[in-house]
């Protein structure tokens, strides 16, 4: 009897049922026109003049965040399976970027698949009361006592390598005539650690403890610090962390396409010091420079001090404490929120660092889009910034009015009031 092979069983048919797989290589083929055109390269280039601190135009990013709900809709996805209606999900925002919302965000073109991982956390949390639907919630901290820190641990990561593997498989299957498929994930947004500490202690009790018990809270920062710093560590021992300069979202706001990383001996393992690193503290507006000084900014430094470049800010306003961020030795990019004074920022950063403008985004959420006050809004912070690398980033959207056709009348919008302002 003669031997016959037998064909290898294909994963993406274990995984995804053939219907959803002839929708998302339709989808895959449009993405891959998109990234075809001649533009994105020309977006990409200013991308990476402007992270250079070169004199380029400004550049615009709308992510409509929640709004995203507005434009691809539960009754949109076609997708059968939770595999191939998350796959689904990126790909229709891809398509809506390039035919839609015609941002500067580039599309790339290739199809990301992240680490199939798990995390331990700090080895207590807190307990949520309220946020159904999105909605507003509070919280009861689990650290009642900040002499008794026994209950916390550092982070521990845990990568399943065969089901990323098996994953990476499937997509390959899918995808690879159409897309390149790539293994990317995002295991840092932020080392600011403010966000995990309220959630810890309370916002109040936090600022309490400045007053109150300053050592103790000390105590609890130092062990944030290092915590995520063992994190970071571990996931560069392992060869787990992926570069970010390129496509990727870095900070809160813009992309990390850049030429100054990876750093010089890079030979491709990915270090820390080839990544672009982001801080913020917006869980401590209410609090004095002083303070945050004294028991934020020393624990956000040594962490900072790590990546290759760095952004710091987001929604928090950033004017009264640039005395203290300015020291972060690595700094690039600076978040000038709707609460930052720009005119200050403007000053400050002039061309050394890029001025990362966030637009109010109450004016995509009202019940009427009011463009005259975004235009006028845009127009006022963008003549303050005469002679500043500035980006404008729309971000921080709850809704868009259920009005998609307003992500691409701001970005239109922008563009004029750019070219009006800053020619």
């Amino acid at each position: 009897m003669p031997d016959v092979k037998r064909k290898a069983p294909s994963v993406a048919a274990e995984m995804l049922p053939a219907c959803d797989i002839q929708i998302l290589r339709e989808l895959a083929h449009r993405v891959a026109e998109l990234a075809a055109r001649d533009i994105e390269q020309e977006k990409r280039e200013l991308w990476y003049a402007h992270n250079a601190l070169q004199n380029v135009r400004p550049l615009i990013f709308c992510d409509p965040e929640n709004g995203w709900h507005e434009i691809i809709r539960k009754e949109d996805f076609q997708c059968q399976s939770s595999l191939g209606r998350h796959w689904e999900w990126w790909l229709r925002r891809d398509i809506v970027w390039g035919e839609l919302i015609r941002d500067d965000r580039v599309i790339t073109g290739v199809f990301e698949v992240g680490y199939v991982a798990t995390e331990t956390g700090w080895g207590v949390e807190e307990r949520r009361i309220g946020g159904g639907d999105g909605g507003a919630y509070t919280w009861d901290p689990p650290i009642k006592d900040l002499s008794d820190l026994s209950g916390l641990h550092y982070p521990e990561v845990t990568v399943d390598l065969p089901a990323t593997e098996r994953l990476l498989d499937c997509a390959r299957e899918v995808f690879s005539d159409i897309l390149p498929v790539r293994l990317h994930h995002y295991w840092v947004w932020s080392v600011g650690l403010t966000q995990t500490l309220v959630k810890l202690r309370g916002l109040e009790q936090m600022m309490v403890d400045m007053i109150e018990d300053p050592e103790g809270l000390h105590r609890l920062m130092a062990f944030l610090r290092d915590g995520t710093l063992s994190r970071l560590e571990y996931l560069e021992r392992e060869g787990l962390l992926c570069l970010n300069n390129g496509g990727e979202y870095v900070g809160s706001g813009g992309f990390g396409w850049s030429r100054e990383l990876p750093q010089p001996g890079f030979a491709g393992k990915v270090r820390l010091k080839d990544l672009w690193g982001m801080a913020e503290s917006q869980e401590t507006v209410c609090v004095s420079p002083a303070m945050f000084e004294e028991f934020v900014f020393p624990y956000q430094l040594p962490l900072l001090e790590r990546f290759g470049l760095t952004c710091y800010g987001c929604c928090e306003p950033v004017h009264s404490r640039w005395h203290i961020i300015r020291r972060i030795p690595n700094l690039r990019r600076v978040s000038v929120s709707p609460w930052c004074d720009a005119g200050a920022m403007a000053e400050y950063l002039q061309d050394r660092y890029i001025f990362s403008l966030k637009p109010n985004p109450a004016y995509l959420g009202s019940r009427v889009f009011e463009e005259d006050a975004a235009r006028n809004e845009l127009r006022e912070k963008l003549s303050r910034a005469r002679g500043c690398r500035v980006e404008i980033i729309m971000k921080d959207c709850h809704t868009i009015g259920g009005d998609p056709q307003r992500v691409r009348r701001w970005v239109e919008i922008a563009r004029e009031e750019s070219e009006r302002v800053l020619a």
